[in-house]
């Protein structure tokens, strides 16, 4: 179990390292480029398998207690260790990344983004998931801060040099918001650190913020809190994020939205709610608030991308929706009760498997037609994927009903008990503020389903014997004969699911059924670990 956590966490290293090597003469293939991406699939899968066995072996019955550690010391001087360790709480997560980036790297085998060479593409990919995989995996505050940084690069590059238009805007717009919430963050890190003469996080929850002075614990859930924020991203620090997500290639979104978010509500639940509870308990209902009015922002920007005429782009739709939901996981940690918590880290999950299908399907629709556009994917002269392409609207409606929410899937059940969470928040807290924030967060439902019936509806609805307006591409093929305009001549007949996106996908519709169908699966790892986490490591 030890050697198979680090393994997880070291291997993509040495996999990114491999990858710009030349391949050996037996195990090119057709060409070096086919070799690489081959070599992207096996990494990702070997991690996957490994990450997998990790879960089999993890004891069930103690899900509260770290396994498979490791504890060396690294830094004597600033007392850092090289601490690993895996509970109730990160081995989902763990298990969610090494998924997705097995998934992305089978997608980019069959279809890679239009960019330089495949041999840093991959390399870049295993570098990012060695970082997210760490972030989950460690015990050390500066490792964690390491671990944390260590996707930025690679993530600006895979928007920057693989993405669409206005990518270089939006890779230096991410970097920049990113970089400057992680310099505040490691001040807030640092004082608790040298605060209190340890880094080591499972000592920190454990003394449950005893060591540290109420003004202590304010400034550093002030410092360490609007980094996390930044990564979320919480209302109003999220503007980084519609562009980051528009310009970036389909798996750079999946990634982006199916992981890299979950690294910034990782951390308010792994760091700030158990070593600074009086600081966070002073900032819960400022948390809350931002939560509240991120919900209903983000579907209100998705009701005025999703209304015909405003030539709104879906995979910037699907980016706001994410503002949203994360909304709800924010909610139930200011809450700062098991029930909002267990919401919480429940809607990570549902969030990264259902928004990576979604950011999925929208990237094979705008390899099909050339564009995300939403006004030229929709009505008569539109998509009509029901007639033209019935397995892909089929995919898509199933999405966007998982995504607002439909009981039996996954997407119910973390929102749910966010919003008892705010319902009933920790001792201390205002109710009635509370109250009002699951108000906001219960209205924030109804426009998710609003906006997210809308664009299934413009989408997959329509003539599919109609002539679209815009000149299909890869993967589409006009029709013969005449007719000219809209509306007029031949249909078009749009290639439907491809096999290889049909293995990609798969597994994510399965997992949603699942977990929504089988919530106790998930809660059951998570809440001994929450509760023994908000009672600073004596429950």
């Amino acid at each position: 179990m030890q050697f198979l956590l680090a393994f997880v966490v070291a291997a993509p290293l040495l996999g990114a390292a491999a990858a710009l090597l030349p391949a050996p003469p037996g195990l090119k293939g057709k060409s070096p480029e086919q070799a690489v991406l081959r070599h992207g699939v096996t990494v990702t899968g070997v991690i996957l398998a490994a990450a997998i066995a990790l879960a089999l072996g993890f004891d069930h019955d103690t899900p509260a207690r770290f396994q498979a550690t490791t504890d060396i010391s690294w830094i004597q001087a600033l007392n850092v260790r090289i601490h690993l360790g895996v509970d109730g709480i990160s081995l989902p997560l763990l298990l969610m990344t090494a998924l997705l980036f097995f998934l992305c790297a089978l997608y980019s085998y069959f279809k890679l983004p239009e960019g330089p060479s495949p041999k840093a593409f991959v390399a870049l990919l295993l570098v990012l998931e060695s970082g997210t995989l760490a972030t989950f995996a460690v015990l050390d505050l500066l490792l964690f801060f390491l671990a944390f940084e260590m996707v930025l690069i690679p993530m600006y590059f895979l928007i920057a040099r693989w993405g669409g238009a206005q990518r270089q805007a939006a890779a230096w717009k991410f970097i920049l918001y990113t970089l400057l919430g992680s310099v505040v963050m490691l001040l807030g890190l640092l004082l608790i650190g040298v605060t209190s003469g340890t880094f080591d996080m499972v000592a920190l929850a454990s003394d449950n913020g005893r060591e540290l002075s109420h003004t202590t614990q304010l400034l550093a859930v002030l410092t360490i809190g609007l980094g996390l924020a930044v990564k979320t991203p919480m209302w109003p620090l999220h503007s980084w994020l519609p562009d980051a997500h528009t310009a970036a290639p389909t798996v750079g979104s999946v990634l982006l939205a199916g992981v890299l978010l979950k690294m910034g509500t990782y951390g308010f639940v792994r760091i700030l709610l158990p070593v600074t509870p009086d600081g966070m308990a002073t900032f819960a209902p400022y948390l809350g608030a931002f939560a509240a009015v991120g919900i209903v922002y983000g579907s209100l920007a998705c009701l005025s991308l999703a209304r015909k005429g405003n030539k709104g782009d879906l995979k910037r739709l699907i980016a706001y929706s994410s503002v949203g939901h994360m909304g709800f996981v924010l909610l139930g940690i200011a809450s700062m009760t098991p029930t909002g918590v267990n919401g919480a880290l429940f809607a990570n999950i549902a969030h990264g498997l259902i928004t990576g299908l979604l950011f999925f399907l929208v990237g094979a629709l705008k390899d099909r037609y050339g564009t995300a556009d939403l006004d030229t994917l929709a009505g008569a002269t539109g998509a009509a994927l029901y007639g033209r392409a019935p397995r892909l609207g089929a995919f898509l409606a199933f999405a966007a009903v998982a995504s607002l929410g439909l009981p039996g899937l996954a997407g119910f059940w973390g929102e749910m008990l966010a919003l008892f969470g705010a319902f009933d928040p920790a001792e201390g807290l205002s109710r009635p503020a509370f109250l009002t924030y699951m108000a906001f967060g219960a209205f924030g439902t109804l426009l998710t389903a609003a906006y997210l019936l809308i664009v299934v509806r413009r989408v997959c609805m329509g003539d599919p014997h109609a002539r679209p307006e815009h000149t299909a591409v890869a993967g589409s093929v006009v029709g013969s004969g005449s007719g000219s305009g809209a509306g007029t001549g031949p249909a078009l007949e749009l290639a439907d699911i491809q096999r290889y996106e049909f293995a990609a996908w798969t597994p994510l519709v399965a997992l949603t059924v699942l977990a929504g169908l089988w919530p106790a699966v998930l809660l059951g790892l998570t809440d001994p670990a929450v509760q023994k986490l908000l009672a600073g490591g004596n429950a």
